[in-house]
């Protein structure tokens, strides 16, 4: 059923490609932007949203590809960046993402008090929700966003449905399969009217996707660590510009030490709590070897904790799928697979090759500093080599499908040395363009149903499933689902 489903699939983003480059793009090859066009020969879960979103039928998936692929060479998206926006709508705050929905969706905020209807400023809105849309794109590709339509203090002046139309068409057109829900707050009864004309614009398929609430509602969909005061909520967040608000990842905890420039979230308290973990996941023999060594001696040696690390390794089997950057090459290529406290799995990995003919040097950062461990988390890998991630939770915190990591990486010179001061430094001087950037979402791996597993062979053996198993009973049973409707 699984492999019927991906030749299915095959067909379908084959057939569009055909037809589009034959249909649409040879008669007019100035219509579109090249770009989006190469894109599409070689994106295929680009191609797999807008088939998804207009049920795999490939006429009315053409349709919409000419349409969105002309709107995002008229308002040349490929190129908006942040000088194209003027400062002052960045500085208002009135758009901007923040936070995590319940699901882990990003939270992508509309504050409409914000908003003053006036034409004259309409085109430069319309680019800053392109802006921030097409950012996001390109770096969750095919991760959903949670629209937060905050109607809180706002007045008539503030209604402008050519704006909420544009927004509309932005996830029914534009960037289809990227809308996971709009949650409307606080909306005033003098907007019911306006709202009806905006599900009819929905349609059917998506109306369900609306969402209004109030403050004891929204917390249905969003928790209080990420709704503002407001909203009922504890999010001390407050929007302001200079820098873009962003997913504020930061240094996790982690066992060889963050570089001194990032040591402020560290304390005695947490060193001592990582070392109590780590004798209650020994035997009570090697733990009192373990207490032996740390009283002959107070470090370590590299070569020591090396070997440590690779007897670890050998519990744990690779991750399959893989993200291929410039820099690097990083497994898994997008969510982190956690087992739940049932399967016993707690512990995931990440692997990262080098592929250039440099070191490469590289930090690990995160949203939930507090809840992981990760080890290393700021190191270098050597040209052709590869390095091992094991990130685990600390101090028996709850994974959550709201939390991400990101993956830093630069390339070193060869004279460049590698010891902690000597990776401060070079942190503190590569240009930002120099930076490779990949995120990675987390996802919960639920304990096995008998009606997967047949117990008289796997009762006994839940204890030895590795991540990666989980990884790929979760992948086998999502498999008949993928082209299911949004």
């Amino acid at each position: 059923m699984a492999e019927y489903h991906a030749q299915n699939k095959a067909k379908l983003i084959s057939e569009t490609r055909r037809r589009f480059e034959a249909e649409y793009v040879t008669d007019k090859p100035d219509k579109y932007d090249p770009r989006d066009v190469e894109r599409l020969q070689q994106d295929d879960n680009w191609v797999e949203s807008y088939l998804l979103w207009r049920h795999s039928i490939v006429d009315e998936t053409l349709k919409m590809l000419d349409e969105s692929f002309q709107w995002r060479k008229e308002m040349c998206v490929n190129d908006l960046t942040e000088s194209s926006i003027p400062r002052w709508l960045l500085e208002i705050g009135g758009i901007y993402l923040h936070g995590y929905d319940k699901e882990g969706n990003k939270l992508f905020w509309i504050r409409v008090k914000y908003h003053v209807k006036d034409q004259k400023t309409m085109l430069d809105k319309k680019k800053l929700i392109a802006f921030w849309l097409e950012r996001y794109a390109k770096r969750e590709n095919g991760k959903p966003v949670t629209v937060m339509f905050d109607l809180s203090e706002t007045g008539i002046n503030s209604i402008d449905m050519d704006f909420v139309r544009f927004i509309i068409n932005c996830f029914k057109v534009y960037y289809p399969k990227y809308l996971s829900k709009m949650v409307i707050f606080d909306m005033p009864w003098i907007m019911n009217a306006a709202f009806k004309i905006v599900k009819s614009w929905l349609g059917p398929e998506a109306v369900s996707l609306l969402k209004f609430t109030s403050k004891n509602e929204v917390q249905d969909y969003v928790s209080v660590e990420y709704l503002p005061p407001h909203m009922g909520g504890t999010d001390p967040f407050k929007y302001s510009y200079p820098p873009l608000a962003d997913d504020d990842f930061q240094t996790p905890l982690c066992e060889n030490g963050p570089i001194a420039s990032e040591d402020e979230a560290s304390s005695k308290e947490d060193i001592e709590s990582d070392g109590k973990e780590t004798l209650e996941t020994v035997s009570s023999e090697e733990q009192i070897t373990l207490l032996k060594k740390i009283n002959l001696t107070e470090h370590t040696s590299k070569a020591e904790e090396t070997e440590k690390v690779d007897s670890k390794m050998k519990a744990f089997k690779k991750p399959l799928s893989v993200f291929k950057g410039p820099l690097l090459h990083i497994s898994p290529a997008e969510e982190l697979y956690f087992g739940s406290t049932e399967s016993g799995e707690k512990k995931t990995l990440i692997v990262l090759t080098n592929v250039t003919k440099n070191i490469v040097a590289f930090k690990v950062r995160t949203t939930a500093p507090e809840k992981y461990r990760v080890k290393p988390s700021n190191s270098s890998c050597d040209p052709g080599a590869s390095v091992d991630i094991v990130v685990s939770p600390h101090g028996g915190l709850t994974v959550s499908a709201q939390d991400r990591f990101l993956i830093m990486a630069a390339e070193m010179e060869q004279s460049s040395g590698t010891g902690p001061a000597e990776l401060t430094q070079f942190w503190k001087e590569v240009p930002r363009n120099k930076v490779m950037e990949h995120r990675l979402r987390c996802h919960i791996v639920e304990s096995s149903k008998p009606t997967t597993l047949t117990l008289k062979d796997n009762a006994f053996n839940m204890s030895e499933k590795t991540s990666e198993d989980l990884y790929l009973q979760f992948a086998n049973s999502r498999c008949e689902s993928d082209f299911s409707t949004p």
